[in-house]
């Protein structure tokens, strides 16, 4: 079977810092003719109505209702990772057009870099490590200090996917654990990981020694941790986002750094991605900041890019669409 004759796919690009995964392109050609932005745009009258699903890397391509009206075969919009800021759902609904993500495949190598970024932050290592190679150290200082992460209490904001996990994790590491969520989990879930539900975001915020985001961005969750919430925290509190940097006031997070409101902060996210280089939190020795790699190995990148195949495929078959996003 020729390219032609495969459905067609809308991809942003091939290759380069915004294409898709290079090692992923020959496996997602064996399914799809794969169209790229470039081609559909130098070409919208024949390549529209060849094009079934739209397979969203990195955010891209950006899907707007001039997108939707150009892609009258359009069946799927298959998105990676587990975010959906970047889409307007209902306007996608409104075409009749499903939604696919990977939550699964992203929870696990989230996770595990929230709690690598907790205990980078508690323990200084990023200075440790500049100290430890500088030519100009000749010796350690025995006051070099960090934050104990053993028997500290975490609170999580935001217990799906991944802030489970993130209990699961932390409590190998003998945390007490606290969460904030629009629900309660089971009892027996939370008894399997000894976590208590904070109704109160600020009842969290007051007691956590680590404050943890891994909530979805939503209109209502955009700034949840500004000023007022960042003065309830602790002085010596560290504050980890591994969801979206907007779910935090990103201007009352460098002065609560700058001022000593809260110890430190340990980012996997921020906005703009990347920040300007001259901005603040870029020159602070209590920030850590790692460039939004949260899914970032291998094995799940080709665990999210097949998730993503099965539900194109399901979707064209006519077939329950796995990890399908209700829109309604």
């Amino acid at each position: 079977m020729g390219d032609q004759d495969l459905p067609g796919v809308l991809v942003s690009h091939l290759e380069g810092p915004y294409g898709i995964c290079e090692d992923h392109a020959e496996d997602l050609k064996r399914h799809f003719n794969l169209i790229t932005m470039q081609d559909f745009l130098e070409n919208k009258a024949q390549l529209g109505p060849k094009i079934q699903a739209v397979y969203i890397w990195g955010g891209r391509p950006a899907v707007s209702q001039e997108l939707l009206h150009s892609l009258p075969s359009l069946k799927i919009v298959a998105s990676a990772g587990a975010g959906l800021d970047h889409l307007d759902l209902g306007l996608v609904a409104s075409f009749g057009v499903k939604v696919a993500n990977t939550p699964h495949a992203v929870s696990s190598p989230t996770a595990d870099l929230g709690m690598a970024l907790l205990l980078a932050a508690a323990r200084r290592v990023v200075e440790g490590h500049q100290l430890a190679v500088s030519p100009h150290t000749e010796n350690f200082p025995t006051d070099y200090m960090g934050q104990q992460v053993t028997g500290a209490t975490l609170g999580i904001i935001g217990m799906g996917n991944i802030g489970y996990k993130i209990a699961q994790r932390a409590r190998a590491f003998e945390m007490k654990i606290v969460y904030h969520n629009r629900k309660c989990r089971k009892l027996e879930e939370e008894e399997a990981v000894g976590a208590i539900y904070c109704e109160r975001l600020d009842d969290l915020l007051q007691q956590s020694d680590f404050v943890m985001l891994a909530v979805s961005l939503t209109p209502q969750t955009q700034g949840l941790i500004g000023k007022r919430e960042l003065r309830l925290m602790k002085p010596t509190a560290i504050l980890i986002n591994i969801g979206r940097g907007l779910l935090v006031d990103q201007d009352a997070l460098v002065e609560a750094l700058q001022t000593g409101l809260i110890k430190a902060a340990a980012l996997d996210v921020t906005y703009p991605e990347p920040l300007p280089r001259d901005h603040p939190l870029l020159g602070l020795k209590n920030v850590t900041l790692t460039p939004h790699i949260g899914s970032a190995t291998h094995q799940a990148r080709r665990q999210i890019m097949e998730n993503l195949v099965e539900s194109i495929l399901a979707s064209l078959s006519g077939l329950p669409v796995p990890n399908e996003v209700q829109l309604k």
